[in-house]
């Protein structure tokens, strides 16, 4: 089967320390569809994920984000 990859850049609002956003990295890069998801150290607001759209959308991702009580948009969408 034939897979797609797409990215999106998530902008997160809040400042997050090492752990947290470590943490949400790994949560994301283990779902279904997800290859990667990552954060640049200088620019820790920015995550950059890069996924298969025909397994997951960019909303969803959004969507895990915000449930664990961040404020944060895609950018680029």
């Amino acid at each position: 089967m034939y897979q797609y990859c797409s990215d999106v850049l998530i902008h997160i609002d809040e400042d997050l320390d090492d752990t947290r956003i470590h943490d949400l990295e790994r949560e994301l890069s283990t779902m279904d569809g997800v290859y990667s998801a990552c954060v640049n150290d200088r620019a820790r607001h920015l995550m950059l994920v890069d996924f298969d759209p025909a397994d997951i959308k960019a909303a969803q991702l959004l969507r895990t984000v915000s449930s664990r009580g961040l404020h944060a948009e895609l950018v680029g969408l």
